[in-house]
C-alpha cells in the first residue's frame, strides 16, 4: 500500500496525494463501519448475555493470540488476493483511494496477515448493536488506513526507499502491539466474565 500510494507517485501520475489519501482513509473507515454495523445488527438477533459473551470474547481473543503467535504451527486462514495495482494507472486518484480503502477496510477481501482482523469483526458482531458494531468497525478501518500517512513527507525516491525500510523495521513492533492489544482484550473479557 505504501509503495503504491505516496506523494511522489501521485505527483508522477498528475494527481494530488491529499485527494487520493483522503478518499482512501474515508473509504476504509466507512466500509469498516458499514460492515461492523451490519455485524452488530446481526449480533442483535443473537441471545447475547454479558457473562457468556465475555467468555466467548475471551476465547476468541485467546484463539487470535494463538494464531498470531503461531502456537502449534497454526496458520491464519486467508484469501490470497491483493488490491489491483493496475488501478493506479487506470483511474482517478479518488477512485483508486476509495477503491483501495474499501477493500482494505473490509479486512477480509484481501490477504489477512493478523488474527486481529477476525477478532475485530467478531467483536463488532458480539456488540449486538448496529451503532456499537459500526464504532468498532470504524475504529478498525481508520486505524488500518492511517499507516498511509507514514509516507506523507516523501518528495524524492531516496525518501520513499527510506520510509519503506523504516516501515519494515517497525513491523516487529507493530506485531507486538497487535498481540498486546489482543492480550488486553483477553484479560478485560476474562475480568468481565469473572465479575458476572
Amino acid at each position: 500500500m505504501l509503495a503504491s500510494i505516496h506523494p511522489l507517485g501521485e505527483r508522477a501520475r498528475d494527481r494530488r496525494w491529499s485527494v487520493t489519501v483522503t478518499a482512501y482513509v474515508v473509504g476504509s473507515t466507512m466500509a469498516a463501519a458499514l460492515l461492523g454495523g451490519a455485524l452488530g445488527g446481526a449480533g442483535g438477533l443473537l441471545p447475547l448475555e454479558p457473562g457468556p459473551t465475555a467468555i466467548l470474547v475471551a476465547l476468541l481473543a485467546a484463539a487470535a493470540l494463538a494464531f498470531d503467535l503461531r502456537l502449534g504451527g497454526l496458520r491464519l486462514p486467508t484469501v490470497h488476493r491483493q488490491v489491483d495495482k493496475d488501478w493506479l494507472g487506470l483511474y482517478r486518484g479518488w477512485v483508486v483511494g476509495a477503491g483501495f480503502g474499501v477493500q482494505l477496510g473490509l479486512g477480509v477481501v484481501t490477504i489477512v496477515n493478523t488474527a486481529a482482523v477476525y477478532l475485530a469483526l467478531a467483536l463488532a458482531l458480539l456488540t449486538g448493536s448496529v451503532v456499537a458494531g459500526a464504532a468498532v468497525g470504524a475504529t478498525f478501518g481508520l486505524v488500518r488506513a492511517m499507516v498511509v500517512l507514514a509516507v506523507a513527507g516523501v518528495r524524492r525516491p531516496d525518501q520513499l526507499r527510506l520510509a519503506l525500510r523504516r516501515m519494515q523495521t517497525w513491523r516487529p513492533l507493530s506485531e507486538r502491539i497487535g498481540i498486546a492489544v489482543q492480550a488486553i482484550v483477553l484479560v478485560a473479557a476474562g475480568a468481565v466474565a469473572i465479575a458476572q
